[in-house]
């Protein structure tokens, strides 16, 4: 039977499952088949991105979906979302009142997959590996608050920050801070091609066809510490070229689980389907899309232009003509149930209006129309993308102020290009690290930015991000958090489109599948078991 199960959020930010309609045990099962979950990420070695399972170079979220399974953090988000706990340490805290000091305890007895221990220095050796590398990906960024790292015995690791950072345990939970292990991953080198090893809940074997990822199995790590319980022993991630693909193998029963991208008419079917054997699951999502500019190409370069774009964009009309009820506008890079969120673009530009922009424009003495082209990506977030820039060219060309042209381009490309700065208007999505404003502002703001934005803001940079991250308190945060939302919205170097759901759908034989995804769409293997069918 068709169930739609529904996540809510219980607190802002945190997430509890609740059954919409009728409902099965989500107790798991070891053992059994393999458990295969099907995605259209796509995973790449290429000249511009050798290394992409490198804890030390990748940073989107397929390829932190396949880190967080294999490579064990010091630090992880707990279930159902909340501050981080300590996963591969026993324990960690700050040591001081300013959040400048930092030490962790390992585990006794830490091993890794092949069963070598696990010592206070490959920590060390993994954080200062990931610094040193400073892969142009921006991914070491996370760690740009550490100073030096200490290790005291076998099993102390102290952080002496470089400034005070309230947010530092959960970026100890991301896979830039993974713990390698220095016989396999080279100090100063990325270790090329699609090889993982860690101590994390699974072991990784990759099927690898003509230099792309196609097939990962994930087996239980006989030798992993730390707070997750497995509810299987093996699961299969299948890579899938489009959505029609993955959802046409979860039909037939070649698959048993499917994530991301579904697209917006999937979604919608299974939601509205009274029978079958195929469940949908609905949670609230942390994810983002936004438009970025390159402030140095000279189609954008005018604050005006980027401002006239922010006062024509019909976030509404965009939502409805693509996704309908699986998203909602955003006026904010940070999300609205985020601590810290403010509607600042709304509050600058109010409602569409042609008449204000073509104003903006005029007092800029720009030239109209102002041609440029909006470059999206299509193989990475979903089947809808290339049609919401539809929308977006129609909204900006129906004003007569633009003379806009779209263009798209595959994932292994256009990242590459993007960072490049070859794009003077391109789309991206955002998959929070962890679910706090800071990582919503600094990874796009701050310097060594995941864009290679040239856009720089000392105020951002120098005041308010070192200012909101010594606020233990989030709320304390809020202030100097809605001072960098406003200066973006006035500077625009970024426009917030939207804000998205998350969906899973699974054959009803499948347990855990509330839990599978977090808020920060961290798919979590570990908690899908096998049940019995409905």
């Amino acid at each position: 039977m068709n169930r739609k199960t529904l996540v809510l959020p219980a607190v802002a930010g945190l997430l509890a499952p609740v059954l919409a309609a009728c409902g099965g045990s989500d107790s798991g099962s070891n053992g059994g088949d393999a458990i295969v979950v099907g995605t259209t990420d796509r995973f790449t070695a290429s000249k511009d991105a050798p290394a992409p399972l490198d804890p030390a170079y990748a940073y989107d979220v397929g390829s932190w979906n396949i880190l967080r399974q294999t490579v064990q953090t010091l630090m992880t988000q707990p279930k159902g979302d909340g501050d981080p706990v300590p996963e591969a340490a026993e324990k960690c805290g700050f040591t001081d009142s300013g959040n400048e000091r930092y030490a962790c305890t390992l585990r006794d007895g830490l091993k890794f997959a092949n069963g070598d221990p696990i010592t206070a220095s490959d920590v060390k050796f993994s954080i200062d590996r990931a610094l040193g590398i400073k892969a142009d990906s921006g991914v070491a960024g996370l760690l740009s608050t550490i100073d030096t790292v200490e290790t005291q015995g076998d099993r102390e690791v102290i952080f002496h920050l470089n400034t005070a950072d309230a947010t530092f345990p959960f970026k100890l939970s991301t896979p830039v801070a993974g713990i390698v292990d220095p016989k396999d991953y080279e100090k100063n080198k990325l270790r090329e091609g699609f090889a993982v090893d860690g101590s994390g809940p699974y072991s990784l074997k990759a099927d690898v066809k003509n230099g792309e990822l196609v097939d990962a199995v994930f087996t239980k790590n006989p030798h992993y510490q730390g707070t997750l319980e497995l509810k299987n022993d093996k699961v299969e991630m299948r890579t899938f070229p489009d959505a029609d693909a993955m959802g046409a193998a979860l039909e037939k029963g070649d698959i048993d689980v499917m994530t991301r991208t579904m697209s917006p008419q999937q979604i919608q079917k299974l939601g509205n389907a009274a029978d079958g054997d195929v469940d949908l699951v609905e949670m609230p999502g942390l994810e983002i899309r936004y438009l970025a500019f390159n402030t140095d190409a000279p189609s954008v370069k005018s604050r005006a232009v980027r401002q006239a774009i922010a006062q024509l964009v019909n976030r509404s009309e965009l939502v409805s003509k693509v996704y309908g009820s699986q998203a909602e506008p955003l006026y904010s890079l940070v999300p609205a149930t985020v601590t810290g969120h403010s509607n600042s673009f709304f509050n600058k530009y109010g409602d569409p209006s042609v008449t204000k922009a073509k104003a903006l424009l005029a007092k800029a003495d720009i030239t109209t129309p102002v041609k440029l082209t909006l470059h999206y990506t299509t193989d990475h977030y979903g089947p809808a993308t290339k049609k919401e820039f539809q929308v977006l060219q129609q909204q900006l060309n129906a004003s007569g102020l633009f003379d806009a042209k779209i263009q798209g381009t595959p994932w292994a490309a256009f990242r590459p290009a993007e960072q490049k700065g070859s794009y003077e208007v391109y789309g991206m999505g955002w998959f929070p690290d962890f679910p706090d404003a800071d990582n919503y502002l600094a990874p796009f703001l701050d310097k060594d930015n995941t864009l290679n934005s040239p856009y720089a803001n000392s105020e951002i940079r120098n005041s308010l991000i070192p200012q909101s991250r010594r606020e233990a308190d989030r709320l304390s945060a809020v202030s100097s958090l809605t001072s960098i939302q406003d200066i973006v919205a006035g500077d625009v170097p970024m426009l917030p489109l939207w804000q998205g759901k998350q969906y899973v759908a699974a054959r009803d034989d499948i347990t855990g599948t509330a839990y599978a995804i977090n808020s920060t769409s961290t798919l979590q293997l570990w908690e899908l078991g096998r049940g019995v069918k409905s």
